[in-house]
């Protein structure tokens, strides 16, 4: 028996077109350094500003696309909706659409695509179309995750 609720949501309280939302978040320099450190990517277009500035096409550093990424993940845990009842990330078809730059602030959302039960799972799985926005509002990254979601306990019996 569970003594506490998970914070996220169980199986059954996804429903098709439900829109989720995320917090926001802003991209830091130590973000970049940090993530070129654990990833080992040390591409000049993320970690060396004047390579950049002439090469970039964009006259700066931009964020390395799977730190937008893992960024975008991070978000979903702390909005809650994921929280303790997420039991695997299955897999995802992600666009990198526009850059990350240092400096700027990222948030999601999500709409859920598809629910499918998996009663050998005690839940099921979860498709939500995730768009990752800019603090002008455009879209910089969006995709598709499927996650198994734990189901709701049963009552005790």
């Amino acid at each position: 028996m569970e003594r506490t609720r998970p914070r996220g949501l169980y199986f059954e309280e996804f429903a098709v077109d439900q829109e989720l939302q995320g917090p926001a978040r802003t991209i830091t320099e130590a973000d970049v350094v940090q993530f070129a450190g654990l990833s080992g990517d040390y591409n000049q277009l993320h970690t060396d500003a004047v390579y950049a500035a002439r090469h970039s096409g964009y006259g700066k550093r931009i964020a390395h696309g799977l730190l937008g990424l893992s960024v975008a993940s991070g978000l979903a845990a702390r909005a809650g909706f994921i929280e303790g009842t997420a039991l695997a990330f299955l897999g995802l078809d992600w666009r990198f659409k526009k850059p990350i730059f240092i400096g700027d602030t990222i948030a999601i959302t999500a709409r859920v695509r598809r629910v499918r039960p998996m009663a050998s799972s005690g839940g099921g799985i979860v498709v939500l179309d995730v768009s990752v926005t800019n603090q002008s509002g455009a879209i910089v990254q969006q995709g598709e995750w499927s996650l198994l979601m734990r189901g709701r306990p049963q009552a005790a019996e």
